[in-house]
């Protein structure tokens, strides 16, 4: 059973459906706020995914391509592929990944309720800045497609919008209330409970914050003693 959640939480306001053309729309800019308030944080879930050359590394959310250019360079020898379901963010990363003499790499459109990926096949999933857009009625059936492509001693690395811990902070979450698409669709969440009761086990949850954006930074693993459904 999943945590009872108090009324100060927020769920997601935009449907799935709408979140495609918010982020087509964002693509030219997005790499503007990402520099500003997420580069802190996308650069510790790089260090904590501690790349291996030769791995097999799939991020979701790919966004701009701003983690997995990074990601593509590290892991020269090995699979990289990274999905998106906005054309408009892929095209921006597209065009990025061209720049890299490393060409070991896919970039498609996908979901990540259905990925197109063998199970128990990737040492390493990134996903940042995508459940904060998900409703929480949701989340289970993506941590459960996560859980099937990783490999049991897979590593997910996840970073989120989360809950400001300073007074400040929280002024997101206030933009987020008077209007949702403002702030692309995001509202700060906090994953450990969701991850625990979808059979991972959390072994490092770090809160970072820039330029008053509260992102957290989360390291877990399948949960292999975890009972079957």
């Amino acid at each position: 059973m999943f945590p009872r959640r108090t009324s100060q939480v927020q769920d997601a306001c935009v449907p799935q459906h709408k979140i495609i053309a918010v982020y087509d729309k964002l693509a030219p800019v997005y790499d503007i706020w990402g520099a500003l308030a997420e580069t802190n944080a996308r650069n510790r879930a790089l260090e904590l995914a501690n790349v291996s050359d030769g791995s097999a590394i799939l991020e979701v959310a790919v966004g701009t391509g701003l983690t997995f250019s990074k990601l593509v360079k590290q892991n020269l020898n090995g699979t990289n592929i990274g999905v998106d379901i906005s054309t408009g963010m892929l095209e921006k990363a597209k065009a990025r990944l061209k720049k890299v003499e490393n060409t070991n790499y896919t970039l498609e459109t996908g979901s990540a309720f259905k990925l197109n990926v063998e199970s128990h096949s990737v040492d390493t999933l990134i996903n940042n800045y995508m459940f904060d857009l998900i409703a929480f009625k949701d989340m289970p059936d993506i941590l459960k497609e996560f859980k099937r492509v990783l490999k049991d001693d897979g590593r997910l690395i996840l970073v989120n919008m989360t809950q400001g811990e300073a007074a400040l902070s929280r002024v997101y979450d206030l933009i987020y209330r008077l209007s949702p698409t403002l702030m692309g669709g995001c509202r700060g969440v906090k994953l450990t409970d969701e991850l625990i009761a979808s059979g991972f086990k959390v072994e490092t949850r770090e809160y970072i914050q820039q330029m008053l954006f509260p992102s957290e930074v989360i390291l877990a693993r399948p949960d292999t003693q975890a009972p079957l459904e």
